[in-house]
């Protein structure tokens, strides 16, 4: 296919997502807050189609059942699982949780609430204020006392207030970054910020079939086009054991687009 072509049919495909796709609440979201953000990840665990009439919703259903939308939340349930075994190999004590880009943060809503004040403490952190607000919100309307919005940058963190964190949590961060040096940067930033003996979960996105589409005609939080960068997930692991982790294991989501990472800390 010659370049005018394919560069006519990414633009009809804009233009369509952009007028039609609009009905669709998790479209309009996407144009909103940006396809990557944290609200529009929240929207797609959701997975509830919305939208204006019966075919804003049928245009909804298709959007949230995109491969890359299915595969997130099974990436979702098996942080979820990891989570909470990591909860469980500490018993009689508070766990603290941080996650350095965490959007409003519903799956850790659920950890902190399957577990309670005292068992888990979670830290949520995003530069995006629209997505803390929403987890903020949601979190009240809940009754959870033990999971706190703030903002904070992921790739400059500071330590938190309440102690070092027994497990910090990387989510859906480190395919937007295109330089390789960035994401090693941030391993061994976070390795310095855990306490003894904690983690880091990462996730890593080993491939994706429809990275042309979204690099062609979603736009991002900053209103540029959707790149994304697929990894070897023995990249992810190597680069961890060079920023000073020891037990290193990764776990596939059922779809197998995305490996989760498991980094101990020394004790």
């Amino acid at each position: 296919m010659t370049t005018p072509v394919r560069n006519l049919k990414w633009a009809v495909m804009r233009g369509l997502l952009g007028t039609v796709g609009r009905a669709s609440k998790g479209v309009r979201t996407g144009y909103r807050h940006g396809f990557d953000s944290g609200t529009m990840l929240d929207y797609v665990y959701v997975n509830r189609a919305q939208g204006a009439l019966g075919v804003g919703r049928l245009i909804d259903r298709v959007y949230l059942n995109a491969v890359g939308w299915r595969a997130i939340r099974a990436r979702r349930a098996l942080l979820q699982r990891v989570l909470r075994e990591q909860v469980d190999a500490r018993p009689g004590r508070e766990v603290r949780v941080l996650d350095v880009a965490a959007g409003p943060g519903r799956y850790l809503q659920d950890l902190a609430a399957a577990y309670g004040p005292g068992r888990v403490r979670v830290l949520c952190r995003d530069l995006a204020v629209a997505g803390l607000r929403q987890g903020e919100a949601l979190a009240r309307a809940r009754g959870l006392t033990n999971i706190a919005y703030e903002t904070g940058d992921a790739f400059d963190p500071e330590p938190p207030a309440d102690g070092a964190p027994d497990v910090i949590v990387v989510s859906g961060l480190y395919e937007l970054m295109l330089e390789d040096d960035t994401i090693r940067t941030s391993l061994k930033r976070l390795r310095e910020l855990l306490a003894p003996g904690g983690v880091l979960i990462c996730t890593t996105q080993t491939h994706h079939p429809q990275l042309d589409f979204i690099a062609n005609v979603l736009p991002n939080r900053e209103g540029r086009l959707w790149v994304m960068k697929c990894r070897n997930v023995a990249l992810t692991e190597g680069w961890a054991r060079e920023a000073g982790f020891g037990d290193v294991r990764s776990r596939r989501e059922e779809l197998g687009l995305f490996a989760v990472t498991v980094c101990g800390a020394a004790g």
